[in-house]
């Protein structure tokens, strides 16, 4: 089977490798449809991603979809052929949190995460034709939802999760600074539960008018000199720009709540954040999900179309370019989707994209 590889920073392969065989409480699954995500970008670019860094070399892809192909032993309650998504994340270990952390899975210590280097050897993502996937990590998708879809949970996911970290938005202002495909899923999310307003704040037109698509009320276009609105009662952070923390703790409302969204560096840098004590903003991080994705699934099945969001799709054998693209600011892309079998039915198709 062909897969996805990076090998180091600037070399990313079209590799060969023997179909993987499912053993006991796997399946094997025919992978249709992934998402670049950031943190494929920066194991291409860079070769590391945060503070994990290639040991050796690494299928890309944590966000992804396709069909199961095989059960292993001891699998109930899936069947071949069924459409389904993967929670991306297992823990590694006895899986025990203090108290304190009761059910927040996504803060546990050691967590294997497809497609990432955090350990060695390092996690495989989906980037491929098949991949072994334990049962416990399938999500099986809703009648109506396409694989290509349900590759997009994992990111809705998300969105979900951090709009779940800030107070009731039932006819609340809601303001979010940065759309890329993160921030412009945090917009649907928001008006999924409920916000009463959606402002969308980005640098770039393209980015804009996909916020707006995924269901932004208004647009502020920071490249020309388009402010941030004043007074917000809660503000979603994720252009993940230490510069932009000044002015966004500034549009945040006198006891409003700020969720960081946005992956901010490990780094010491110059930030303005004397407003988060005068104005007694509450700041909260945001970080990955829980079990977020059944509900992002449940959304998908009452009809949050991700579509807007997705403006390129490209073959597997067109990896690295896809890659560019989704890297180039000056592309226009949002989320850059990879067809990662030949073989995909014309449901798994949005209308509205060309193939590239």
């Amino acid at each position: 089977m062909r897969a996805v590889v990076v090998h180091g920073a600037d070399d990313v392969r079209i590799d060969e490798r023997a179909r993987p065989v499912p053993g006991a409480g796997e399946v094997l699954l025919a992978v249709e449809w992934g998402g670049i995500c950031g943190s494929d970008i920066a194991y291409w670019k860079k070769g590391a991603s945060g503070t994990a860094s290639l040991a050796h070399p690494l299928v890309l892809g944590h966000e992804f979809a396709g069909r199961i192909a095989e059960l292993g032993d001891q699998v109930t309650g899936l069947d071949v052929g069924q459409a389904v998504t993967v929670h991306p994340a297992r823990l590694v270990g006895d899986g025990v949190l203090p108290e304190r952390l009761a059910g927040r899975t996504n803060l546990y210590p050691h967590v294997r995460y497809f497609g990432s280097a955090a350990f060695n050897p390092h996690t495989d993502g989906g980037f491929s034709e098949y991949r072994t996937v334990h049962a416990t990590q399938i999500r099986p998708l809703p009648d109506g939802v396409t694989t290509e879809q349900g590759a997009l949970a994992e990111p809705l996911a998300v969105a979900l999760h951090a709009v779940g970290r800030a107070p009731q938005l039932g006819g609340r202002t809601v303001l979010v600074n940065g759309c890329g495909p993160i921030g412009s899923l945090v917009v649907a999310a928001a008006r999924y539960r409920g916000a009463g307003r959606v402002i969308a704040a980005d640098l770039t037109s393209s980015s804009l008018a996909v916020a707006h698509a995924m269901g932004a009320d208004e647009t502020r276009d920071l490249s020309v000199g388009e402010g941030l609105p004043e007074d917000v009662d809660v503000v979603f952070e994720a252009s993940g720009a230490p510069a932009a923390l000044g002015p966004v703790l500034r549009a945040t409302a006198r006891g409003g709540t700020l969720v960081q969204v946005g992956n901010l560096p490990g780094t010491a840098v110059p930030a303005a954040l004397g407003d988060l004590v005068t104005r007694e903003i509450t700041w909260i991080g945001s970080y990955r999900f829980v079990d977020e994705i059944d509900d992002a699934l449940r959304a998908l099945r009452d009809g949050l179309d991700v579509t807007p969001l997705i403006t390129h799709r490209f073959p597997l054998e067109r990896a690295e370019e896809a890659l560019a693209v989704a890297a180039d600011p000056t592309s226009g892309s949002s989320k850059v989707m990879l067809r990662l079998t030949a073989e995909v039915s014309e449901a798994g198709l949005s209308a509205g994209v060309a193939e590239a």
